[in-house]
């Protein structure tokens, strides 16, 4: 008669027989899934790529962990040692310091916005008349915060062009602008709020400079807010730039490329995105 003790050593598989055998401990098998792609993406692309990554992974059964927050500070988290395998930026600078320091081979564009004016309903306020509203003493002006936040160098960007049509008006916007979002101390607005809506929506600001992406999801939420094309004279755009890092996940490769595919560029052109320059 075969013994219970040897139906069970018949029913393990052969490596934890020998397990056994050598009198070595026996771990119970653990099957884990693919380790997911781990994006980190600008805030003003949290919708764009949110839809991005669903269209993706119908197709690729692919897990993707996505995390979104102003360029600057997802930059500081990556040179800091936080494991990225992509890295999609409101600007071309952030990624590439990434490249000179070693961290990927090349930085592509994958898509340009534009800043926009939102304003408050009372403001009478038209792209002709723009500057002036802004340096109204009166007038509340609101950004995103530079350095932390490729939105607020833009802004400062906008200030440095309207010094060449009135003389020290770059200096007075930099000291009058609020810095309202994208700082690593700014006021979080409530789950699934736009900033920029809830920001305009508490009267933190009169009018804010704001990419045209986020000044459409705003208005969205507060119906009663202008968007405001800049003049020419102030127009300044945003270059998006994405990069592949290092020693990244096998399968960021393939979710870059279709970021960059007809696909991936048809949602963001949804979004009001631009293609990227050739």
């Amino acid at each position: 008669m075969i013994s219970k003790h040897l139906l069970v050593a018949l029913s393990l598989s052969p490596v934890i027989m020998v397990a056994a055998a050598q009198g070595m401990p026996m771990k119970a098998e653990v099957t884990t899934g693919a380790a997911p792609i781990e994006l980190r993406a600008a805030g003003s692309l949290k919708t764009a790529m949110k839809d991005i990554i669903a269209a993706y992974q119908a197709e690729s059964q692919t897990s993707v962990a996505a995390q979104y927050a102003p360029s600057g500070l997802l930059l500081k988290r990556i040179q800091e040692g936080e494991k990225v395998d992509i890295f999609a930026s409101a600007n071309m600078k952030h990624p590439q310091a990434l490249v000179d320091a070693g961290q990927g081979k090349a930085v592509q564009m994958f898509a340009r916005n534009q800043l926009c004016a939102v304003a408050q309903d009372n403001v009478q306020v038209t792209s002709a008349t723009l500057l002036d509203t802004l340096l109204d003493p009166k007038v509340k002006v609101g950004t995103s915060t530079p350095k932390a936040d490729p939105a607020g160098d833009y802004a400062w960007a906008v200030f440095a062009k309207a010094e060449a049509v009135k003389p020290n008006a770059k200096a007075a916007l930099e000291t009058k602008a609020l810095q309202l979002t994208g700082g690593p101390e700014s006021a979080k607005p409530p789950k699934d709020r736009n900033p920029y809506g809830w920001v305009m929506e508490n009267k933190q600001a009169d009018i804010f400079l704001t990419y045209c992406t986020n000044a459409v999801l705003a208005k969205q939420e507060v119906p009663s807010l202008q968007i405001i094309d800049l003049p020419q004279e102030l127009a300044v755009g945003a270059d998006y730039g994405l990069l592949v890092l290092q020693g990244a996940n096998d399968a960021a490769k393939p979710l870059a490329e279709f970021i960059l595919s007809a696909k991936g560029q048809a949602i963001l052109s949804r979004y009001g995105f631009q293609p990227p320059a050739k």
